[in-house]
């Protein structure tokens, strides 16, 4: 945006140079591009950030160096003449979209005489960027740019018979046809400023044709309103149209700004084009706006800034910037005029005061202690589990965000509490429109699509984020740590191929067990409708569920089109941390033989390995180092209903070699609580 500064300076006395005014507005925070000399002038071009919009409006501008330079603000007065008519009379105002529109307000001039603007607008017109038109249009521009308030000129008598402006959302399979002559299709969410027949502007963007001023206008219909930011910004970017008018709406115009701009572009209208002001304004104000009052505490600041400046310094920079304060003790309460919506909290005051100070003498000091960053202990450990997971797995990151469809392609009930998924209010497609409750959706369509494009041999893990239904504002998220295999893995020249089973998965499980210090855990045999039933574990460590793991159902792996067998886990990161212990670096290497027995018992077929080996561990001493079962046998010469399951037996002293006899009676006792807990007997 081009500024006139010789237009500045009807606002505001400057003693700088151009050149001096660009630098201490770009070190106050509102950029100034470049400076250029035009016609006995000097235009700025602005940079503004989003958040201040305000400086838009010259004024508003004026208002900045005026609290860099100390000098009195001259905003022009307003002064009309009326006639006795009222307003009423000719126009009635109704809002049906307040959420869109909290505020409309209306003028009406009678017998104006349509010609061109006086030279000295057309300048500041074309200095910003505008293309002169004629003198009612171009003072409805000249007021926008000086008080950031966007105007629009109706010919009156172009309205319908009704004479009453309806604002409301268009309606299914509207037409429009803007000032650049162009028809629109209008969408639902579009906000259109009607006669109450037919729409006459697209609200806060463009005028319509139909009631476009005209060289044979005599009266003119003055609109100041106030619309919804967000609502402008879509509608606009919808239609491919951005005006001078939707550049201002979209950051942010104050609706307490409505009336003066109404009256301002009234007296100038009857100044540059005749005509008679009829009494009073038509204005409606449904969402009426207060000023927004924000405690500023004087400690504050010079804890953020790392200053020491004085209680009435930071006072004075506020009066300076026009804002109203009340001392309270310790800390000031200021009133913020609705033409900042920028600030809105301490922090912001405490940036407005660091404006004025000067960026350059903030001190180069950090604010408040100064301490060492650094990882926590959490943070070191799921880059501990991690690095452990990544000497096997290959990681992948997948969306937060799922189709809510993966739940019955995992087979997931209807009732199960993983479908009580948050739904997202606003999402891209419905293939990411609710936050995944669990990881192994995302691993399966991971290897589905690695299979797709003939990769084979697929080992995946990913550590992230779940999330559940809360009472709280916010969901509650929980880590986890979740990881698939499927294929098989080619080691050497000697043995070519292992399967990525169950069991590859479980060492795994057990080699970042250790690497974390996690000991008595057990594989619990238990059912999942997306895993295999009779091949599914929970994990259980110390009574602590840490998490599941199994085969995937061969249904689940036909709706993800994977046509081999697949194992996943997921596990609880908060759980593993819970329950890390510390990792033995050095071990002594005993200096005494370690002894083995083999011996084969008959369980039922019910009994689980696990719990035969449970009974073993109980009823032996601390002489016993190792348990392994190294066969399973059902068939001739085994009883029906049992199972002979073979045990080696690992005995071993740090002090002494054993003896037979010990290990004879270490034998006999394991037997017989096998016997006693379990009804298995030696075969």
């Amino acid at each position: 945006m081009g500024v006139s500064i010789n237009w500045l300076k009807q606002y505001i006395d400057i003693e700088w140079t151009p050149e001096e005014l660009a630098h201490r507005l770009t070190m106050a925070g509102i950029a100034v591009e470049g400076v250029e000399e035009s016609d006995a002038d000097y235009i700025m071009e602005l940079d503004l950030t989003p958040n201040r919009g305000d400086c838009l409006g010259v004024i508003n501008l004026a208002r900045e160096v005026a609290a860099l330079n100390g000098k009195e603000l001259r905003i022009p007065q307003v002064k009309i003449k009326e006639n006795r008519e009222n307003i009423n009379d000719y126009i009635k105002v109704e809002i049906a979209a307040p959420d869109l529109c909290p505020r409309y307000a209306a003028r009406m001039i009678k017998n104006v005489e349509i010609k061109p603007s006086p030279e000295w607008m057309q300048k500041l017109l074309l200095s910003a960027g505008i293309r002169p038109i004629n003198n009612i249009v171009d003072v409805t521009n000249y007021v926008m740019l000086e008080s950031n308030q966007p105007l629009h000129a109706f010919d009156y008598d172009l309205l319908s018979p009704a004479k009453t402006i309806l604002v409301r959302k268009a309606e299914y399979g509207e037409n429009f046809t803007t000032l650049d002559e162009v028809e629109r299709e209008l969408d639902l969410d579009s906000l259109v400023i009607t006669d109450s027949i037919k729409p006459v502007a697209l609200a806060g963007i463009m005028g319509g044709l139909n009631s476009e001023i005209k060289d044979r206008t005599k009266n003119v219909l003055i609109e100041s309103a106030n619309f919804l930011n967000t609502n402008i910004r879509r509608t606009s970017k919808k239609q491919g149209l951005r005006s001078d008018s939707s550049i201002r709406f979209e950051k942010g115009v104050d609706p307490n700004g409505v009336i003066y701009a109404v009256n301002r572009a009234a007296q100038l209208m009857q100044e540059l084009a005749g005509g008679e002001i009829v009494k009073g304004i038509c204005d409606v104000y449904p969402g009426k706006k207060d000023p927004l009052f924000v405690p500023l505490r004087f400690d504050r600041v010079n804890y953020l800034l790392g200053t020491q400046l004085s209680p009435q310094e930071i006072k004075d920079f506020l009066v300076r910037l026009q804002f109203k304060i009340k001392e309270k003790k310790g800390y000031v309460e200021v009133e913020i005029p609705t033409y900042r919506p920028d600030i809105s909290m301490e922090a912001d005051l405490i940036e407005e005061v660091a404006r004025l100070y000067g960026y350059d003498q903030v001190p180069s000091t950090m604010p408040g202690s100064i301490n060492c960053g650094g990882l926590s202990e959490y943070q070191r450990f799921r880059d501990q589990v991690k690095e452990v997971m990544a000497a096997y797995l290959y990681e992948v990151i997948n969306y937060s965000f799922i189709s809510p469809g993966l739940y019955d392609r995992i087979m997931l009930p209807a009732d199960s509490y993983l479908r009580n998924y948050i739904r997202l209010a606003n999402p891209l497609s419905e293939e990411q429109s609710v936050m995944r409750t669990l990881l192994l959706p995302g691993l399966l369509e991971n290897v589905s699509k690695n299979l797709a494009r003939r990769n084979q041999n697929l080992n995946f893990f990913e550590m992230g984020a779940v999330f559940y239904p809360a009472p709280e504002r916010l969901p509650r998220e929980v880590l986890k740590l979740g990881a698939i295999v499927a294929g098989r893995v080619e080691l050497n020249w000697l043995k070519n191929e292992v399967p990525m089973d169950f069991y590859y998965l479980k060492g795994i499980v057990e080699i970042l067990f250790h690497e974390l210090g996690i000991r008595d855990y057990t594989f619990v045999a238990a059912e999942k409708p997306y895993f295999h039933p009779g091949r599914t574990a929970r994990i259980m460590c110390r009574g602590e569920e840490i998490g599941f793991m199994g085969e995937v159902h061969p249904l689940v792996l036909e709706n993800f089109d994977i046509g081999e067998k697949a194992c996943a886990f997921e596990l609880d990161v908060n759980t593993l941390f819970k329950l890390k212990g510390k990792k033995s670096m050095v071990e002594q290497i005993a200096k005494y033989p370690a002894i083995q027995r083999d011996i084969a018992v008959l369980l039922k077929e019910e009994t689980k390995a696990s719990e035969a080996i449970k009974v073993i561990k109980d009823s032996a001493s601390e002489l016993l180092q190792e348990v392994i079962v190294f066969d399973i046998y059902t068939g001739e010469q085994v009883p029906e209903g049992y199972k002979s399951a073979a045990f080696r037996l690992t005995f071993q002293s740090m002090e002494r070699t054993l003896k037979e006899k010990e290990i004879n009676s270490l034998i006999d006792r394991i037997l017989a609580s096998l016997d006693q807990e379990l009804k298995a007997r030696l075969r």
